[in-house]
């Protein structure tokens, strides 16, 4: 795949998985110092990987979400969460995904990541 093909399917999966609104956002706050670096994510993470048949969308999310949680990176985390429910991942998947995650990431990580998720469950007026 060329690299303009590559970013034309990269774009397209980035919407569909983060969603228009979000994406648009991203797009609109490029500017010469970051500019390059919303080429590779839409290139190499979208284009490339999430493209990939091998593993459904759902299934990138939920490992996405336990990568993220291990990483401690909450806005991204809170991103994917979005992402996980466009997905068809369901709430009480997200959960499950968390506790494992006390076990192998550790308790103050899941901890704060049930924490973030209730707020992202909070912001979309989600019933738990």
């Amino acid at each position: 795949m060329d690299e303009n093909k590559r970013f034309e399917k990269g774009m397209q999966i980035r919407k569909e998985v983060l969603g228009e609104e979000h994406v648009e956002r991203s797009l609109a706050n490029a500017n010469a110092f970051n500019d390059a670096f919303q080429d590779l994510t839409t290139r190499y993470a979208w284009g490339e990987i999430w493209s990939r048949p091998e593993l459904s969308k759902r299934s990138r999310s939920l490992i996405t979400l336990a990568m993220l949680i291990a990483l401690n990176r909450t806005p991204e985390f809170q991103l994917h969460v979005k992402a996980a429910l466009n997905n068809g991942v369901s709430i009480d998947e997200i959960k499950e995904v968390v506790l494992q995650s006390a076990v192998y990431c550790g308790l103050p990580a899941a901890h704060s990541a049930f924490h973030s998720a209730q707020e992202v469950f909070d912001e979309l007026n989600l019933e738990i």
